[in-house]
């Protein structure tokens, strides 16, 4: 203990705070001191001590008096410990809490823990030895024209420096992302109606664009997103705003539903619906809110929940009559899966599944459920 000498508890020019735990307690070799439990400090080039209670109570010892350190296992009753071997004290040593000490160790007991992140990060640091850097550093003279005048802030207030620089810098970069992202909202509202235009064009010149082109530029108009969605802030909460966002949903999602045959899982529309809304995304509770008002606003769309549960909106003209008909016409003495049907047609397996067992539960179907899997049949006792 005769190697730490008083301290006010601030950092140096190029010292820098590296690792601090609080509950630890000293010792001066085997014997405890005669001091409370403390906060100690680890800076790149001391270990220092702080009582918790009487902050003026501050010692430091440089690591340059380290020879090595070691851990010491916690017992019954007993904190774990790092031992510290020292070098005998220098003569023309400051004061400190012990002029004279029997032992050339000392002991730190963590009564709070932390004792495996002290030992790795003071590993680190006697391994650097980052105080002979910095030692080397202020030997060196001042580069002509330096500012000689000008001091660098130390302590408490050079951290407190640095955090108010680091915090102006992210709210500046914070500042300039925004802007950025509204000047991009603009334009992309922007390029919507150009979008919307285009479609328009397309449609009186049908003939003139192949197929493959009109499909594939539709998938771009689908990219570009709405223009204008519905949202909370510009139409308010509860019932009123899932009135606004089912007549907006009823819009955009009859010619996706076309092109995919008339119904389209729920989780699909959910994954499209946010896809052109962009920022503006959905919860999935608000869009199968505003589904369920398909049907009161006489919409051309509805919400179906199958006996499985699972949930699809389909356009209003899309009959179980048909579906019956595509499953019974694809269905043929060798059998079918669901995963066959949903090639046939170009669904999504789960929708296939759902179409088939839906002829099945008419009776138009039979099932052949085995460990190749299940598989679907053409009923043949209504043939009897």
């Amino acid at each position: 203990m005769d190697r730490f000498t008083w301290s006010n508890g601030l950092l140096e020019i190029n010292e820098t705070l590296v690792v601090q735990q609080r509950g630890v307690r000293l010792y001066d070799g085997d014997d405890k001191a005669k001091l409370d439990v403390g906060v100690a400090l680890l800076s790149t080039h001391r270990l220092i001590w702080r009582d918790s209670k009487n902050h003026e109570c501050c010692m430091a010892m440089p690591l340059s008096q380290v020879i090595f350190f070691e851990e010491q296992a916690a017992g019954i009753g007993k904190s774990a410990k790092i031992v510290i071997h020292l070098h005998p004290p220098s003569p023309n040593k400051e004061p400190g809490p012990y002029q004279h000490s029997k032992y050339s160790f000392i002991k730190l007991s963590f009564k709070e823990h932390g004792q495996i992140e002290f030992h790795r990060r003071l590993t680190e640091e006697m391994t650097q030895k980052r105080w002979e850097q910095a030692a080397v550093l202020q030997t060196q003279p001042p580069a002509a024209g330096a500012q000689t005048g000008k001091s660098r802030a130390v302590g408490i207030v050079g951290i407190e420096r640095k955090l108010e620089e680091r915090r102006k810098e992210t709210d500046k970069s914070i500042s300039e992302a925004f802007e950025d992202l509204s000047k991009l909202m603009v334009k992309a509202k922007e390029m919507v109606e150009l979008s919307k235009s285009i479609a328009n064009k397309i449609k009186d010149k049908q003939g003139d664009i192949s197929e493959d082109e009109t499909v594939r530029f539709k998938s771009y108009l689908l990219s570009m997103g709405i223009a204008n969605p519905v949202t909370r802030e510009t139409h308010g909460s509860g019932t009123h705003y899932h009135l606004q966002l089912a007549k907006q949903l009823g819009s955009m999602l009859q010619a996706p539903l076309e092109e995919r045959g008339g119904m389209m899982a729920l989780t699909e529309v959910y994954c499209l619906v946010n896809r052109a809304r962009g920022m503006e995304l959905l919860s999935p509770e608000d869009l199968l809110n505003a589904c369920k008002m398909f049907e009161s606003l006489q919409l051309p769309l509805r919400l179906r929940v199958f006996d499985s549960g699972v949930m699809v909106v389909q356009l209003q003209s899309h009959s179980e009559e048909e579906m019956i008909a595509s499953a019974l016409d694809n269905v043929h003495e060798k059998g079918l899966t669901a995963e066959e049907f949903a090639k046939l047609l170009g669904l999504s397996v789960l929708l296939s599944k759902e179409r088939l067992l839906l002829a099945e539960k008419m009776g138009h179907l039979c099932r052949d459920d085995s460990v190749e899997g299940l598989r679907f049949y053409p009923n043949r006792f209504l043939s009897l």
